[in-house]
């Protein structure tokens, strides 16, 4: 089985930034591939960040250059860190852990709001 905890959501004012955490635990590797995914309001859940097991990372076109992905393999931890937050950035934040092609598994997803 697979564990993801995701923390460091809340209430931010725009232009603010916050940081999340997800720690994995169970049955993982680190080259699994992580990501972040959002979903806000009446919308599709979308991806916002991924990062493979060497680091390589893509992110949505209406995040770079703000939003900044990375992990730490020895404490099984991916992070996102946001800046320069806008009020549409306000989501429920969702981690996510590849075990193998095909199999995802979802964290419980951690509340962001902006406020403007």
């Amino acid at each position: 089985q697979v564990q993801l905890v995701e923390s460091g959501g809340g209430l931010v004012q725009a232009g603010g930034s916050l940081r999340l955490s997800c720690a994995a635990s169970g049955s993982i590797f680190s080259l699994n591939a992580m990501g972040w995914y959002r979903q806000a309001p009446g919308k599709q859940r979308e991806l916002v960040a991924g990062i493979t097991g060497g680091g390589r990372t893509n992110y949505a076109d209406t995040v770079k250059g703000r939003f900044t992905i990375s992990r730490d393999n020895a404490k099984n931890t991916v992070y996102l860190q946001m800046n320069s937050l806008k009020p549409e950035d306000t989501a429920v934040y969702y981690c996510t852990l590849d075990r193998a092609p095909g199999l995802r598994h979802w964290g419980q997803g951690t509340q962001v709001t902006v406020s403007s």
